[in-house]
């Protein structure tokens, strides 16, 4: 039996159950198979592809009705071989093990096309922050805390926010890891500035994207953001900031989009007031009260059938289809760059690629966040406080850094627009090489 098929056999035995996290080790594997040598690598992969920890704990909170609630929480901690486990924590219904396992091998891999020294994990729970009062969102992240606490430190495991966990819950969190174990500023990275958080790094990912788009830009079309067209789906934290940074080097930001629909100008957008009214927690069709020409579309899947020059996916796993691909390349799209987690599926990406379409994976693309949060842990030991100036120098680094050598590694494999190959190469082999060094 060929080697890769065997390990494949030998992972579902552990984790038929499991098919997010199942079908993203696969998708790895399929994807690097035929650049490795699987038969001296055999043990390394095995490695790899496994978790070396896993905390799972129920949480108990009291609400505002003096009724105790109880939710599930989860640390996976996949890899500490680069540096500390490092990897946001995510609150939200759909949390589960299988999920966190997914995105905590992603991490791992993301977090070594860095080259910062920082390992992978994830870790979060099916807690819903939404409309939940402060005094219960204080509850629970204590109580969460309470279990997650001992298996924390700065230079063991670093959390950060993700879905559903603001800068004020790290804050929150944070307060109760400084009652349970002590001061620790470098233990949480996302923390409010005046509780020793970095500047820009609510604003890294979004940034962090745009930086590695503009380098893919020159060094594939020898062009930039200048007079292009983008869509931006999603009107979060990643998809505000990429829109402003977009508009800041000569784009035009032409849709937006949330859960509730899609708006567009193609013109441009007023990305201010989209901000202003995501601020307000509006849904983006309140964008229409002062702009009311404005097209929208209650189908936020309609934001892929615009004539665009760029896209941003930045909202949620598996939001471009084959289908919307499709009408993407139509449309005369010349580059698709993640800003979410796995925004394309596997047979969307294929698509893009094969029509001769710039293509950067999320491992790759939204690693700017990561990035600033390794700046922040720096910050906190040097206890320092660097410039806005400062870390967006640094940030523009890392990412130029990234693209720089994804596509060496593309070329390196004579696959120049597979650069979707060559970032899980890139973390692979330094992954790889760690072992075998020992």
């Amino acid at each position: 039996m060929h080697n890769i098929d065997k390990i494949k056999k030998e992972f579902l035995k552990k984790y038929r159950s499991q098919k997010l996290y199942s079908k993203t080790v696969f998708n790895f594997l399929d994807l690097v198979n035929q650049y490795i040598d699987v038969d001296n690598d055999y043990h390394v992969i095995e490695q790899l592809i496994e978790a070396e920890n896993v905390v799972e704990f129920d949480v108990f909170w009291e609400n505002d009705k003096g009724k105790i609630v109880k939710n599930k929480g989860y640390r996976v901690q996949h890899s500490k071989l680069l540096g500390p486990y490092k990897g946001g924590l995510r609150f939200h219904p759909t949390v589960n093990l299988d999920i966190l396992r997914s995105l905590a091998f992603e991490q791992s891999l993301k977090n070594a096309i860095t080259g910062l020294p920082l390992g992978g994990a994830k870790g979060g729970s099916d807690f819903d922050p939404k409309h939940k009062s402060d005094d219960e969102l204080r509850r629970f992240c204590y109580k969460y805390m309470e279990s997650l606490a001992p298996y924390l430190g700065h230079d063991y495991d670093v959390p950060a926010g993700d879905i559903g966990v603001s800068n004020k819950l790290i804050g929150y969190m944070y307060d109760a890891y400084r009652k349970l174990k002590g001061d620790e500023p470098g233990v949480f990275t996302g923390k409010p500035i005046s509780e020793g958080g970095s500047i820009l790094r609510p604003e890294a990912t979004g940034y962090g994207l745009v930086y590695i788009a503009e380098s893919a830009l020159k060094h594939y079309k020898n062009t930039d953001f200048k007079r292009k067209k983008v869509l931006i789906s999603g009107s979060g934290n990643v998809a505000i900031h990429a829109a402003y940074k977009v508009c800041e080097l000569g784009g035009m930001v032409v849709a937006m989009s949330d859960s509730s629909g899609v708006i567009y100008n193609n013109q441009g957008l007023d990305v201010s007031y989209v901000d202003e009214i995501k601020t307000k927690d509006k849904r983006i069709h309140a964008y229409l009260d002062k702009y009311p020409q404005t097209f929208f579309s209650a189908d936020s899947k309609h934001i892929w059938n615009f004539k665009a020059d760029i896209a941003l996916p930045s909202a949620t796993q598996n939001e471009v289809q084959l289908v919307d691909a499709k009408k993407l390349v139509d449309h005369g799209i010349i580059g698709i760059f993640e800003g979410a987690n796995m925004p394309l599926t596997k047979e969307a990406s294929a698509y893009v690629i094969d029509q001769g379409v710039i293509f950067i994976p999320g491992k790759a693309a939204n690693a700017g966040g990561v990035s600033v949060s390794y700046f922040e842990m720096v910050q906190n030991k040097l206890k320092q406080q660097w410039t806005k100036e400062d870390v967006d120098k640094k940030l523009k680094d890392v990412m130029t850094n990234i693209f720089n050598n994804i596509y060496k590694e593309a070329e390196r494999i004579n696959q120049k627009m597979r650069l979707d190959i060559a970032s899980d190469l890139v973390g692979y082999k330094r992954l790889r090489d760690k072992i075998l060094k020992g």
